[in-house]
């Protein structure tokens, strides 16, 4: 029998969680496929691009400056940065308006419910971190700044190949892969921010302040204009990138401003349609899973994997295997490890819908690392550089074996799930079959 919402506070680990959640993580799960979809391809056109003997127009493409720098804001970009700073930024708006929903109006509100998917999410940044540093630890030259590149989880993909891969596996499972999804990409933010800023240009964040409260001024009081409210957050976007802080901050920031419950009427009753968050993230996840999120694979992704600095180099370099290591193992051990450490402590059990070899899979699909990956592994070694063409290569194996093994697992769990659910559609009809029906038989 499928666990009540409260079942983990009772001793259940992966509840499927409320029937609101549930329909709404299926919903998300539908759109994120087709921008996973819209990903890969543009990484691979990206890597077919780069291989090719047109690969000085691919270079030439991402370095082509455009803007200006006439207001000081230093907005003269290239497109690859355009790519890395700009687009992205409507991406982290996304995922600043799917954590404040969950935190507000979703499961995680529930301390009981939001404690597994935490610790998973920190258990598999930290073995990965630490699989880094062990690689790392001796290549000198900084080679160590980059160990946050293992630690993230790339939403868009991970739910991609789940969705193509496991039409009957629990729904618990697909819950806490994009509750773990959405946790880590909480923990990734932080780290950005904390770790991967530039010198704070302390004037001009608390000038990035002003149009910030006057954007949160706006949505509070429900205003949905585009000609106000898109002003307001290019601006905020535009005096955080000058301040150091990494322009996708602000994205995430102008996300969480936004009110996730509906405004009441003047009797005091909820208004009809749906809350400012849910609006924005209707209109805007297209824009960022099949405009931003692909464009910036695209110039992200384009290594050359041979000859000299390609696939040789790189997969001796302990930067590449630390990355292909940490996505692969980091990541499992980090999660089942966690997840088995918590049930150990709170004696909880599995639902009894899921099995520890599931979980095993998820955690291998929650290895796939590519958006945030890449844009930590620019910001630790600086775009274009030979490290940082070896994190591509790194960041492309990991998240390619990580895909692979998980879709092994997941494939032969769905299959058992699938005959499960024959054989108790069988028993059902059978047990409608009149009884006169089934003496004759």
């Amino acid at each position: 029998m499928i666990a009540r919402p409260r079942d983990w506070a009772k001793g259940t680990l992966f509840a499927r969680g409320s029937y609101s959640e549930a329909s709404r993580i299926s919903d998300i799960f539908r759109k994120e496929t087709v921008g996973g979809a819209l990903l890969l391809v543009a990484a691979v056109v990206a890597l077919v691009w780069a291989n090719s003997p047109w690969s000085a127009a691919y270079d030439s493409l991402g370095q082509w400056q455009i803007g200006t720098d006439a207001l000081g804001l230093h907005l003269d970009l290239s497109l690859s940065t355009w790519a890395a700073d700009g687009l992205l930024a409507i991406f982290f708006f996304v995922i600043g308006l799917e954590l404040k929903r969950e935190f507000v109006a979703g499961d995680l509100r529930d301390p009981a419910r939001a404690a597994l998917p935490i610790a998973a999410a920190i258990g598999g940044m930290v073995v990965p971190a630490l699989i880094f540093l062990a690689f790392t630890a001796r290549a000198g030259d900084g080679a160590t700044q980059g160990w946050a590149i293992p630690t993230a989880t790339d939403i868009a993909f991970a739910v991609a190949v789940l969705a193509v891969i496991s039409t009957h596996l629990p729904a618990a499972l697909r819950t806490f892969l994009l509750t773990l999804a959405v946790v880590d990409d909480l923990l990734a933010i932080t780290v950005i921010a904390l770790f991967y800023s530039d010198s704070i240009s302390t004037g001009a964040l608390a000038l990035a302040v002003v149009p910030l409260a006057a954007f949160a001024v706006c949505v509070q009081r429900g205003v949905r204009a585009w000609w106000i409210l898109l002003p307001l957050a290019t601006l905020t976007w535009a005096l955080v990138h000058e301040s150091g802080v990494h322009a996708t901050v602000a994205g995430v920031l102008l996300g969480f401003t936004v009110p996730v419950r509906r405004r009441a009427t003047e009797d005091g009753k909820a208004a009809d349609g749906p809350g400012l968050a849910e609006h924005f993230e209707h209109r805007i996840r297209p824009l960022s899973a099949g405009v931003a999120v692909p464009v910036f694979a695209f110039f992200a992704a384009g290594v050359t994997v041979g000859g000299s600095g390609g696939l040789t180099d790189a997969l001796t370099d302990p930067i590449a295997v630390g990355i292909i290591c940490g996505l692969v193992i980091g990541k499992t051990v980090g999660i089942v490890g966690t997840t088995a450490l918590l049930s150990s402590v709170t004696r909880a059990t599995l639902d009894a819908s899921v099995k520890w070899i599931d979980v095993i899979g998820i955690a291998m699909l929650a290895g796939i690392g590519f958006t945030v990956s890449l844009l930590i592994g620019d910001l630790a070694y600086g775009m274009g550089t030979d490290r940082d063409e070896h994190v591509k290569i790194g960041v492309l194996a990991g998240s390619l074996t990580a895909a692979a093994c998980a879709a092994v697992i997941l494939r032969i769990r769905n299959r058992h799930y699938r005959t499960v659910a024959e054989l108790e559609q069988r028993d059902d009809d059978h047990d409608g079959i009149p009884d006169v029906y089934q003496r004759r038989q």
